[in-house]
């Protein structure tokens, strides 16, 4: 457990550069790892303040969050109000000029914070700055994205891609033609760590709650640059991100917060027919799933992994997608 920390933060009279919005939900001590690492990745050049969203975490994370650190800002929900409802909380309360949304499971670098404040200083056209993630054993995680196209939304993640991985369709949706050593503007960034402009967030408002969870950062970023910002990829700031903590501990309720919201962009930006389409392929790829673990079970070949997986299979198709 890490020793309570000073936080570099701004008078009470006075704004912070810097407000770090991070919604958590049962990673109490991936948490505590990540608010430790906080004052080296701002550095002294940038005042801030912490601000933590827990969505009804039932392993202790309010009260330790609130020993270790007490200069960080606590909004203890009773329910799970999603990453987006939790954003938006802490996005309601904070006074910062940049606004830098920062998952629980990250471990900033030092300096890295610090590097894409400095970004946005020097590029005032630049509305949201992201940084170059990498995967807890060190190898790098993708996170630079052109917007979908439709026969993206219909393959990517699904048994598709999973069947073809290769394909170039799909390189092409994670900008893999582009050096992850290099700045350049992309169309969007995965949410893990983002850091946008105030003046953004007066722009285009809050993330949408109707994404309870995945492909919110996408349409917020699709709103920025339909408002004239340039959303860019900031190699010079390095994060360590431990992907899907929180997430992997409910497979079937992440399914289908990932394919029901990938539905509702769908709708958003491509109309209700191709968004029902989607809806029905979708549950189609889930019975095929179903039905191949079923008859592996049938056989007897690891028969309670098979029976597991048909179980959050069947949950997802019960859910409709909707």
């Amino acid at each position: 457990m890490p020793e309570p920390t000073n936080q570099h933060t701004s008078s009470p009279a006075i704004p912070p550069d810097i407000s770090i919005l991070i919604v958590s939900w049962n990673v109490r001590d991936l948490l505590l790892d990540c608010l430790a690492a906080l004052p080296e990745a701002v550095g002294a050049d940038y005042s801030h303040e912490v601000i933590v969203v827990d969505n009804a975490s039932a392993d202790g994370t309010v009260n330790a969050v609130r020993e270790h650190f007490p200069d960080v800002q606590v909004i203890a929900n009773a329910e799970n109000r999603g990453f987006t409802g939790g954003n938006n909380q802490a996005l309601a309360r904070a006074r910062g000029r940049y606004l830098f949304l920062l998952n629980p499971d990250t471990k900033p670098l030092p300096g890295s914070i610090a590097a894409l404040a400095r970004y946005l200083d020097a590029h005032p056209d630049v509305g949201v700055v992201g940084p170059r993630l990498w995967y807890g054993d060190g190898s790098p995680q993708p996170n630079r994205r052109r917007f979908p196209d439709l026969l993206t939304l219909f393959t990517e993640s699904t048994v598709i891609q999973h069947a073809f991985p290769n394909l170039s369709l799909f390189a092409r949706f994670r900008m893999e033609d582009l050096p992850d050593d290099q700045s350049h503007d992309v169309d969007w960034l995965v949410g893990a760590a983002l850091m946008a402009r105030r003046e953004v967030y007066d722009a285009i408002g809050p993330l949408d709650e109707g994404f309870f969870m995945y492909s919110e950062e996408l349409d917020w970023c699709r709103r920025a640059k339909a408002a004239g910002w340039r959303i860019v990829f900031n190699p010079a700031a390095e994060i360590i991100h431990y992907e899907g903590r929180s997430s992997e501990q409910a497979v079937a309720r992440r399914d289908i917060a990932f394919f029901s919201s990938r539905v509702r962009y769908t709708r958003k930006y491509h109309g209700p027919v191709w968004a029902e389409l989607l809806r029905w392929w979708l549950l189609a790829t889930f019975a095929f799933q179903w039905l191949r673990e079923g008859a592996k079970w049938l056989v007897g070949h690891k028969r309670p992994l098979r029976a597991q997986r048909m179980k959050a299979y069947a949950q997802v198709l019960r859910s409709g997608l909707k």
